[in-house]
């Protein structure tokens, strides 16, 4: 029988200046530099990564990203790395793409083959990329987004419903005029 296990991985040899850089790190009160700091001991003890997750609460692949973030970074794997992107896209391009989405928003949806007479922002973004505004599927919050860039607020349906009663803005007490 062949397995496909990898072997176990540990943290690299610690300097003195390492280990008690780390041994301090366990009286922090920040719950990531502890929780770093005690896998990276155990794992400079021998024990292997699912028996530190195990006994931490955590993940196995949490011990094996802190243990290769170490190997990588040294000390400065004690301190998060923002998840945030480096560099952000729009999706619609300030030229034509936005003032097509705002053009889009002024017909009737039902012209796109929706059923409802509302937009929507999940109609909005899946009727973008059928009309070949965005190069991919795009969220709800990104047309949000979008159009706030635009000064555009995203406004209630209630606001825009109309119905053919003649009694209708009287009823619902909507002044026009």
């Amino acid at each position: 029988m062949v397995t496909n296990m990898r072997p176990p991985i540990f943290v690299r040899t610690l300097s003195e200046e390492e280990r008690e850089a780390l041994e301090a790190g366990l009286r922090f009160s920040e719950a990531f530099v502890l929780r770093r700091c005690q896998i990276l001991l155990a794992s400079a003890r021998g024990q292997i990564a699912p028996q530190i997750a195990k006994n931490l609460g955590c993940g196995q692949q949490t011990v094996r990203h802190a243990i290769h973030d170490f190997d990588e970074r040294g000390l400065d794997a004690l301190k998060a790395i923002s998840s945030r992107p480096r560099e952000v896209h729009a999706a619609f391009d300030e030229e034509g793409a936005c003032s097509s989405l705002r053009e889009l928003l002024h017909h009737s949806p039902r012209e796109f083959g929706r059923r409802s007479n509302l937009w929507t922002l999940e109609d909005a973004a899946e009727v973008s990329f059928e009309e070949g505004l965005t190069k991919g599927r795009v969220s709800g919050e990104t047309i949000r987004a979008t159009l706030s860039r635009l000064g555009v607020r995203w406004e209630r349906a209630k606001r825009w419903i109309e119905s053919p009663d003649p009694e209708y803005e009287r009823k619902k007490g909507i002044e026009i005029g």
